[in-house]
């Protein structure tokens, strides 16, 4: 069989990834935040990108008078030495002979920031050493105290075991054990606890509560406690439910997390990309440009270029390649904000009704909706509609918010499933705390309303919401 070289031509389509499709794509699925860092970096990086820095506006009044004609000269004003005879002078020397020290400001001095009288927030473990000094330890006590607190927890409880530090620190578990003994004496009352129940019983001794009573329920009983099965309690201690119910009570002032007030956590602020306001009978849509730098292509290295000044290949060619990633990345962004614009205002056609009247009203819809409306993949959907964020009259949502599975109707037609989460919370909010309604309970319910779900679908979506089980909502 001969072996023969051929040449055949082949028409075909193939999608190639450039350079500005890959960016385009990059930035279509960025945060606000990390689109901004984004920027940031790219203008540190990149000399031929810079940002527009805006001047203010001459003030109204300062044109009027470069424009206003010239006007007579004003006349030298001359100061009266005459003193008005009606003074009070009695008063007078009453009010500013009067004895202190006064002192005397000049207005255009600058206030102090208010910053500058924030304190800086104390952690759990800066307190435990505090009062760890502040017990004046033996250096030996002050190590093996600072590796107890070098193993607390955010919740302020104990992560190591006893033996695994004293193993770490080459000493007897007794010396750990009286060096936590301390520790646990210390503010916030129940910090250093191995577990929930040695944290409640450092409390109720600390609060002169050790009634033997509550002691035996926290020591015995804490799994029919989480499960509120207090008769089973009663059952065991042979005592009455009230009797229980009254101790439970108590129980239920402890703090669970010590270390809960000294938490580090700070409150994340979102900022949305996009606003809907009424305006009348209608919505307007407004994107939010606040704090995005306003960018353009520097016009040094253009100038340079335009004008064939003399210089070398490589360096023309780094300053070409600069440029053309500036103009991608202007152009990009503004795709991203055009096309942010065009979903918000598909999701606006199809759900009028929920930004009218609120949750209840949300139709069930899918980003397929979305993209044959405003003709893009549905992939581009979903890459806008990720960590984007629109502020609506009925409050802050995810753009993916407005995307919802249907849930079918007694009687036909379908309702958006967070239209069923929020009315399940309705009902919940609306039942007897003494009686609630079983997750077969709420399923009923929901049929007198036309919304057909079954009861794991109940259950599915009350934890979602983060409610409990009618057994632990309910109030004795």
């Amino acid at each position: 069989m001969a072996i023969e070289l051929r040449q055949q031509l082949k028409l075909s389509q193939q999608l190639i990834m450039t350079p500005q499709l890959q960016m385009a794509i990059k930035l279509l699925q960025l945060s606000r935040l990390e689109l901004m860092d984004t920027i940031s970096q790219e203008l540190e990086e990149n000399p031929a990108l810079e940002e527009i820095q805006e001047t203010p506006e001459e003030a109204p009044e300062e044109k009027a008078e470069q424009a206003a004609p010239e006007e007579e000269p004003l006349k030298e004003v001359t100061i009266e030495e005459k003193i008005n005879e009606e003074v009070d002078w009695n008063n007078y020397l009453d009010e500013y002979n009067s004895p202190g020290r006064t002192s005397y400001e000049s207005e255009s001095r600058e206030a102090p920031r208010f910053e500058s009288f924030i304190a800086s927030r104390k952690t759990l473990k800066d307190h435990l050493l505090w009062q760890l000094m502040m017990s004046t330890p033996s250096p030996e006590e002050e190590e093996i105290g600072s590796l107890i607190i070098g193993n607390i927890n955010r919740d302020g409880y104990l992560d190591s075991p006893v033996e695994e530090l004293a193993e770490v620190f080459g000493t007897s578990v007794d010396d750990i054990e009286d060096a936590l003994f301390l520790l646990q004496s210390f503010d916030p009352v129940g910090v250093c606890a191995r577990n929930l129940q040695e944290c409640l019983l450092i409390q109720i001794k600390h609060f002169g509560l050790e009634n033997p009573r509550i002691v035996d329920i926290i020591t015995n009983h804490m799994n029919h406690l989480e499960n509120k099965n207090y008769r089973a309690i009663a059952k065991a201690l042979k005592i009455s439910l009230d009797d229980v119910i009254r101790t439970v009570k108590i129980i239920q002032q402890l703090e669970p997390r010590p270390g809960r007030a000294f938490s580090d956590e700070e409150p994340r602020y979102i900022i949305p990309d996009i606003y809907v306001y009424k305006h009348e009978n209608d919505f307007e849509i407004i994107l939010n440009d606040d704090g995005l730098p306003k960018l353009r292509v520097n016009s040094f290295y253009k100038n340079a270029i335009r004008r064939g000044e003399e210089v070398s290949a490589s360096a023309k060619d780094y300053i070409q390649e600069k440029m053309r990633s500036a103009a991608w990345l202007i152009k990009s962004i503004h795709q991203r904000q055009k096309t942010i614009y065009k979903v918000m205002e598909s999701i606006l056609k199809f759900q009028r009704e929920f930004f009218e009247m609120g949750v209840s009203q949300l139709k069930p819809m899918v980003l397929r909706d979305v993209a044959q409306d405003i003709g893009m993949h549905e992939s581009t959907i979903s890459r806008v509609t990720t960590n984007k964020y629109a502020f609506t009259p009925q409050g802050l949502y995810e753009l993916k918010y407005f995307f919802n599975s249907s849930i079918n109707r007694v009687h036909g037609g379908a309702i958006a499933s967070a239209s069923v989460q929020d009315k399940i919370r309705q009902i919940i909010a609306g039942e007897n705390h003494k009686k609630p309604y079983s997750d077969d309970k709420i399923a009923a319910i929901l049929k007198d309303y036309n919304i057909n779900i079954a009861r794991r679908t109940v259950a599915k979506y009350r934890e979602n919401l983060g409610l409990l089980s009618s057994s632990k909502r309910k109030q004795y």
